[in-house]
């Protein structure tokens, strides 16, 4: 593992290099990975609370006879 000490700047270049160097299904994929791996990152979401605050008007469908 090779540790590198650089400013933000130099490590946001660093790391648009390496994806611009990536082909297009290569930074799909590399999209997808990162989405997938970002389920585990915590979050405040809670589904008990999502829409406890929300104003909802629920329409019932017509009945055609």
């Amino acid at each position: 593992m090779e540790i590198n000490f650089r400013t933000k700047e130099e490590s946001n270049k660093a790391q648009q290099e390496e994806f611009l160097a990536l082909t297009p299904p290569e930074r799909f994929f590399a999209f997808l990975k990162l989405s997938y791996e970002l389920r585990n990152f915590p979050s405040k979401f809670s589904s008990e609370t999502a829409n406890k605050d929300n104003f909802e008007i629920v329409i019932p469908p017509k009945h055609v006879e």
